[in-house]
């Protein structure tokens, strides 16, 4: 999926920004988390234009760059994002506070982006096997979105970039399962209905004998 989505993640109260494509951070909401906590504990605030500018910091970019090629985009103007590659923004992390190692290996240890994505995909192949299906073309793009609503409600989600991975998840399960069912059945309305009914968990003490 080629879509550029900013997702969203907690840290200490605060939210910080991750592109779902590129995977780089944002090191402006790192730095205004850490500097929450940081105020809270009786430090003072983390200087990152500071941290640019060490050797150190410098020399780590270079090897970075020599692997991974841009680790960085630096926002200019307020309200601009820099966005940095994970392992830089784990260095920011450490030198704002070693407390935020954890969280941030955390965070790069966990699936959110990948089924982001893989949902994206699904859905791109759920609105095709259901296109193939469609008796009414012309309707088709207004039709799909009410699927793409339906399956919102259906995992309880107001806003797909502040959904948990379970929540992605049941997406591309839901995507799969109607593509699946729209390939084999000549009833769209059936394929979207089952389809979301089968991807949804069971309750527990359901009897499913």
């Amino acid at each position: 999926m080629k879509t550029e989505v900013i997702m969203k993640r907690e840290l200490f109260g605060e939210e910080v920004s991750q592109q779902s494509k590129t995977e780089f951070f944002s090191a402006t909401d790192l730095v205004r988390a850490g500097n929450v906590w940081r105020r809270a504990n009786g430090y003072g605030d983390f200087n990152i234009t500071a941290w640019w500018n060490r050797k150190d910091t410098t020399e780590f970019i270079k090897e970075l760059e020599k692997k991974y090629g841009k680790v960085f985009s630096k926002g200019r103007g307020h309200g601009n994002h820099t966005w940095v590659h994970p392992l830089l923004f784990i260095d920011i992390a450490l030198s704002i506070s070693p407390k935020l190692k954890i969280e941030v290996y955390e965070w790069l240890f966990d699936h959110l982006i990948r089924f982001r994505n893989e949902s994206g995909d699904s859905y791109k192949k759920m609105c095709g096997a259901l296109w193939v299906r469609a008796t009414n073309k012309k309707n088709f793009t207004d039709d799909i979105k009410k699927v793409a609503n339906i399956i919102k409600i259906e995992c309880n989600v107001k806003d797909w970039q502040q959904a948990s991975e379970a929540q992605l998840k049941m997406r591309d399960r839901m995507h799969e399962n109607i593509a699946l069912l729209a390939d084999v059945l000549n009833n769209n309305r059936e394929a979207i209905r089952i389809g979301i009914q089968k991807s949804k968990p069971i309750p527990r003490g359901a009897d499913v004998a």
